[in-house]
């Protein structure tokens, strides 16, 4: 009997959807789905979870009923059936974008017993006349995807999804199939208590996805990183993530200006272009998607070759379900985020507002972000710890952290501190709490429970938060601790630390990468260099001669031509031509004109004679400014206005108005700001200053001048106004 059913499901499977046998656990699944059991299935992206239920509803009598989150997803879905089996009646959706007539249309196919799937989404179920007609068909099962969206601990909280189970209790006791890509196992009990299937059959596949490559960088002109990574890997489909929409038009409009087929993708669009950019990307009229998490969700096209997170996304589950677009087919799948902690601190500024529960939430999943995102333990183990599954190889030789593994050191004195205080503290606190505690930090939480009068307060103080967040990080992963689920967050000892404790051993653990204040692209490229280490160290020398040799002929400072980091991008990007020059950091229009003629002469000269290939894809041009700060300041300046206005009127402090016009004049375009400076600044300061940058500065460096200056004479921002009048006066 039972090869008998086997022989008919793989014929079911040949038939209508075209594969000779089932993937992994598929098959059991679907035979408990037949035998009118509830199912709970945790598949990652790419296991092949709708046929889960697709194949079922074709099986029994009835039609089965798909709750779904997006309508973009039924659609994709609805169109996929009906391309498996003649007739378009075999699979509908009900949603908010039909007409009446579709509508009509869809309960008559139902009635009359053509349809086998009814996708709806939740709004839609909870709709009265929809629960009525529900009531009156024959339902084979209900089949919940995407069921993270109904834990407040997913990824993608939905309320609506909360009210589910009310209301297929209303219309009528049916077999439930819940489906989701990634689920902790606090928000896998969580989806179970809700919808009353604790009992249900689980059906759990492995979370490792062997192909996928994951690296973590730090967070330095990663729009320039982005558009060097797709340029070698030309020709391939791959998904950019930000968390903005701002953020995803900047990003699509700098990839189109540097020859990249891209489009972006947010809710912000109307409905038609994203649509028309879905339908671009997955008809390869298009390389890349640039989105926020609204793209993604149910997307079947299994050849995306990479996957970036421009941010880091606010959970650990989101980011795995969004790198798990990539590779779906088995084959090259990079997964490439850019990390800064500004980024981490900006969405915990979203969260104020937010009802108390909520913010405790979000903080929990956020520093399990960071955990990931700082450690230097392989990413595979880190990320199916996350899931509640064990990796034990050593090295997974697919992630940056194994492929480039940081230094070792005996944990064993530290793990001790650890335990001791976990115990001191009853088991009852999380992560933050423990590591404040070690370091003697007297937070108001601390002091609340007076825990900074207890003897072992402070016990280990000779390092700092960081190193101790590495050791309970690494603690989890050798599972000498484990977070309570229920109260998530909370560390508790497991039989294996307290058998370290009875008796301690060895055990090696390593450093926490140190991303320090990584500049995201907006600080980027004011004249604040950052030391390259890929220049051509031999051209940059022979620049730095060539500057050194002009502004001597000129009677200016080497700076005021071009600063270091300019001269170290030449030394990168080989530029040859006029256009070229214009696109190094901090070389605008004006200057390329004035001093670049030389400098490109030079280049040229060096790249013929060392027959260098020059990496011309690699020029990143930029996109001009949509905000207009840059056009608004220089119209202001003209217009005479006061410089606080005007950084108001931009929502930017004085600093950011100083880096934003350094950039402007650093790039040759000339500013008189001697309407505010005679104005702000003593007569004698100006000479004074002004006369260091013409005679005395070595540099362009601010520090170097108040240090020959002295500190207590000079502001910051005085010096730094004089600096702009000087470049702008004697180099543009």
């Amino acid at each position: 009997m039972a090869e008998e059913v086997h022989a008919s499901l793989t014929e079911y499977l040949k038939k209508y959807f075209g594969f000779s046998s089932f993937k992994g656990n598929q098959e059991a699944i679907i035979q408990n789905v037949l035998e009118g059991k509830d199912t709970f299935v945790l598949m990652p992206t790419g296991g092949g979870k709708s046929l889960c239920y697709q194949l079922p509803a074709l099986k029994m009598e009835g039609t089965a009923i798909v709750i779904s989150p997006l309508i973009a997803l039924m659609k994709n879905q609805v169109d996929a059936m009906r391309s498996f089996i003649e007739g378009d009646g075999i699979a509908h959706f009900l949603n908010s974008s039909l007409s009446k007539t579709a509508v009509a249309k869809v309960k008559q196919d139902i009635l009359e017993g053509r349809t086998k799937l009814l996708y709806v989404a939740p709004e839609s179920l909870t709709k009265e006349d929809n629960i009525q007609f529900l009531k009156q068909i024959n339902i084979s099962f209900y089949a919940i995807d995407e069921a993270h969206c109904i834990s407040e601990w997913g990824h993608d909280f939905r309320p609506e999804y909360r009210r589910i189970r009310p209301i297929i209790t209303e219309i009528g006791k049916a077999p439930l199939i819940a489906l989701t890509a990634t689920a902790t196992p606090k928000v896998q009990h969580d989806i179970q208590k809700n919808l009353g299937m604790l009992d249900a059959t689980v059906f759990k596949s492995s979370f490792n996805r062997a192909n996928l490559y994951y690296e973590v960088r730090p967070k330095q002109d990663a729009t320039k990183e982005i558009i060097k990574f797709i340029k070698a890997n030309s020709g391939k489909s791959g998904i950019i993530y930000c968390l903005s929409r701002k953020k995803v038009e900047e990003l699509a409009d700098a990839l189109k200006v540097n020859g990249i087929k891209a489009v972006p993708y947010h809710a912000g669009l109307d409905s038609n272009s994203r649509s028309e950019n879905q339908d671009k990307f997955l008809m390869e009229e298009t390389d890349v998607v640039v989105a926020t998490i609204a793209f993604g969700m149910g997307i079947d096209k299994p050849d995306v070759r990479y996957v970036i997170h421009y941010d880091i996304p606010k959970s650990l589950e989101g980011y795995y379900q969004e790198t798990g677009r990539a590779g779906r087919d088995g084959g090259e799948g990079n997964c490439i985020a850019f990390y800064s902690y500004k980024d981490i601190q900006k969405l915990e500024k979203f969260m104020h507002g937010k009802p108390i529960a909520e913010q405790e939430i979000g903080k929990q999943l956020l520093q399990d972000t960071v955990s990931y995102a700082e450690s230097s333990v392989c990413r595979r183990k880190t990320l199916l710890l996350y899931f509640g599954e064990d990796y034990t190889q050593e090295n997974c030789g697919n992630c940056d952290n194994c492929l480039n593994p940081k230094e070792l050191f005996d944990g064993k004195d530290a793990i001790l501190k650890t335990l001791d205080v976990i115990v001191e503290l009853q088991e009852k606190f999380k992560a933050d709490h423990v590591v404040n505690f070690l370091v003697g930090n007297a937070t108001s939480g601390i002091k609340t429970y007076k825990h900074h009068t207890n003897e072992l307060f402070g016990i280990g103080k000779e390092k700092d938060e960081k190193y101790w967040n590495g050791i309970i990080r690494q603690m989890l992963i050798h599972h000498l601790l484990t977070k309570d689920i229920e109260n998530y967050g909370l560390l508790k000892i497991s039989p294996r630390g307290r058998a370290f404790m009875e008796e301690p051993y060895s055990i090696m653990m390593a450093k926490d990468h140190d991303y320090g204040d990584s500049d995201d692209d907006e600080a980027a490229g004011t004249g604040a260099g950052k030391g390259g280490g890929a220049a051509d160290e031999a051209l940059f020398s022979l620049l730095k001669d060539l500057r050194k040799s002009m502004s001597k002929k000129l009677g200016l400072p080497p700076f005021v031509l071009f600063q270091d980091p300019s001269l170290e991008d030449m030394s990168i990007q080989y530029p040859i031509s006029m256009e070229e020059l214009q696109n190094i950091t901090g070389v605008g229009v004006g200057k390329a004109k004035k001093y670049g003629k030389e400098f490109i002469e030079l280049i040229k000269k060096y790249v013929e004679e060392n027959e260098i290939e020059r990496p011309q894809d690699m020029v990143v041009k930029s996109v001009v400014n949509k905000s207009g700060n840059k056009v608004f300041i220089i119209q202001s300046i003209d217009k005479r206005m006061d410089l606080e206005d005007i950084a108001n009127a931009k929502g930017m402090d004085m600093k950011d108005l100083l880096s934003e016009m350094e950039a402007i004049v650093n790039s040759g375009t000339r500013i008189n700001l001697d309407y505010y400076i005679n104005e702000h600044v003593d007569e004698d300061k100006l000479d004074e200053v002004f006369d260091y940058f013409k005679n005395e500065a070595k540099t362009e460096s601010i520090e170097e001048a108040l240090d020959f200056l002295g500190e207590d004479d000079y502001t910051e921002e005085e010096v730094r106004l004089i600096r702009i009048k000087f470049i702008s006066e004697m180099g543009n």
